[in-house]
């Protein structure tokens, strides 16, 4: 009886732990962006992507017009798809976060972001070439 309830106890754990780690915030709407972003380098900072993503999410879509909070937000959602190793999600990411440098009053936008966001492709590239010259050596 005893070890049954033992598994039962660290089951119900294990469980309502995945539950938080993966669950959906309600993000309370007068949050300045400059809190947004706070909760979200506190979340990614504890490897909770999930949650981070969510409050940049919430940062892009309530700052629409605001171009430099939108670039904020969109690398910062690329980066998190870098530090999952979701290569082809955080491509996807930066290159549309570049091509808003490409358009008139490109030269306007926040500039650390083009720069960091070109290093970290240089990464992705570096690590799909060298993950591509193992492969051929199988």
């Amino acid at each position: 009886m005893n070890n049954l309830f033992y598994k039962i106890l660290i089951l119900a754990a294990v469980l309502c732990f995945f539950s938080c780690a993966t669950g959906t915030l309600n993000i309370p709407y007068e949050m300045t962006p400059s809190e947004l972003i706070q909760r979200a380098q506190e979340a990614s900072d504890r490897n909770r992507y999930n949650y981070a993503l969510q409050y940049y999410q919430a940062l892009l879509e309530r700052n629409s017009t605001n171009i430099d909070l939108v670039c904020t937000a969109e690398y910062e959602i690329a980066f998190i798809h870098y530090k999952q190793k979701k290569y082809a999600q955080a491509k996807t990411g930066f290159n549309n976060l570049l091509m808003r440098y490409d358009m008139p009053n490109g030269d306007m936008l926040p500039q650390q972001f083009k720069l960091l966001a070109n290093k970290v492709l240089e990464r992705i590239s570096e690590k799909e070439n060298l993950r591509s010259f193992f492969s051929r050596k199988e």
